[in-house]
């Protein structure tokens, strides 16, 4: 009898349970689910945005993710001479292939030259339908390790600065808080004075009074400062974010453990690694989680400081929407940037045992 009342109570508590979560269901399904949903039906067709009653909108299937992700490989025929030898450059001294345009494919889909690499003594082209968007794949992948990368080592020396006992230690933790206040596009405008040619720019006259260059250098343009500097703009006002977390996972350690640590004569550094880091690692992992999903999606910082110079997969997203009105094909690309995160997210915490903790 005392077992049946008590899987009567126990429904009952699960019912009240689902009643009071159904406002909860509701709006997360109005706010979140519905348009996730559309996103996902107009990936699968030809819409355009802001085209008028008079548009007509197709069912496209998954044409919209191949025309993203389409690639091919084409070997490309060496360029003979006269007497049947392979041409080779004057200047580099390099073997002369012919060239990609010829190789590649045409017709049904136009494919365009991605990248070239060698391969067993052959030379290979990879060709894309669209290039420029599979280089967004790799410049946000790139972005999103590196900036961690630094932002997570940075974020922890400074938390373990902030936490230990000195003076004018709430003066710091307030002052290391203010590139994270600072509104993203505001700090982006400011980097792009400071990373500005010439004397205009700061780092250019800065490293042209210590000799270190002619104070020509163009962050913003140069194929290969371009991903150095977005890497530190992003360093610079996302370390903070990081401290803060860390900060608040070192704090929730006990501080008898480090006194009987004291007591056995263990030094700092055997003391991190036996005491702090083990720890601390729950912490760290849902920073990194929640740091690596915001950085694939970073917008903000390439749209104001490169714009088509160089995309980031959101920039790309936004430069097919609005310039292009292109909105099935932009959806095709929130989808893809939705199944990154995802598939990130589910490898991160499996990989970290955030499930676990």
């Amino acid at each position: 009898m005392a077992k049946k009342q008590s899987s009567l109570l126990l429904k009952r508590q699960q019912s009240l349970a689902i009643k009071l979560l159904l406002p909860t269901f509701i709006v997360l399904g109005l706010v979140a689910i519905y348009p996730l949903g559309d996103v996902f039906v107009t990936s699968f067709t030809d819409r355009e945005f802001a085209g008028g009653e008079d548009n007509t909108t197709d069912f496209v299937g998954f044409q919209n993710y191949f025309s993203l992700l389409g690639f091919t490989f084409k070997e490309l025929p060496p360029v003979l001479n006269d007497d049947g030898t392979q041409k080779i450059d004057e200047k580099t001294g390099e073997p002369v292939y012919e060239r990609a345009i010829r190789v590649l494919p045409r017709d049904p889909y136009r494919y365009r030259e991605l990248s070239q690499f060698n391969w067993f003594g052959k030379r290979i082209v990879v060709g894309a339908r669209n290039p420029d968007f599979l280089k967004a794949i790799w410049n946000t992948l790139v972005f999103t390790v590196l900036s961690v990368f630094l932002e997570t080592l940075l974020g922890l020396f400074i938390a373990l600065v902030v936490n230990s006992n000195f003076k004018a230690k709430g003066a710091l933790r307030t002052t290391m808080l203010v590139p994270w206040a600072v509104i993203t596009v505001v700090s982006a405008r400011i980097w792009e004075w400071m990373l500005q040619p010439g004397n205009i720019g700061f780092f250019n006259m800065l490293l042209f009074r210590l000799g270190l260059g002619d104070g020509q250098a163009s962050f913003l343009t140069s194929a290969a400062l371009q991903m150095p500097s977005m890497v530190m703009v992003d360093v610079w006002k996302t370390t903070p974010y990081m401290a803060l977390l860390i900060l608040a996972g070192l704090q929730t350690i006990p501080k008898e453990l480090y006194e009987a640590a004291n007591v056995d004569g263990a030094h700092k550094v055997r003391q991190f690694f036996s005491i702090t880091f083990p720890l601390l690692r729950p912490a760290l992992a849902v920073a990194l989680i929640f740091r690596t999903l915001d950085a694939l999606r970073v917008f903000d910082v390439f749209q104001v400081l490169l714009g088509s110079k160089m995309y980031s997969m959101a920039s790309y997203n936004y430069f097919q929407l609005i310039q292009n009105r292109q909105m099935g094909l932009a959806s095709a690309i929130g989808v893809i940037i939705f199944i990154f995160i995802a598939v990130f997210a589910v490898i991160y915490m499996r990989l970290m045992g955030v499930d676990k903790e």
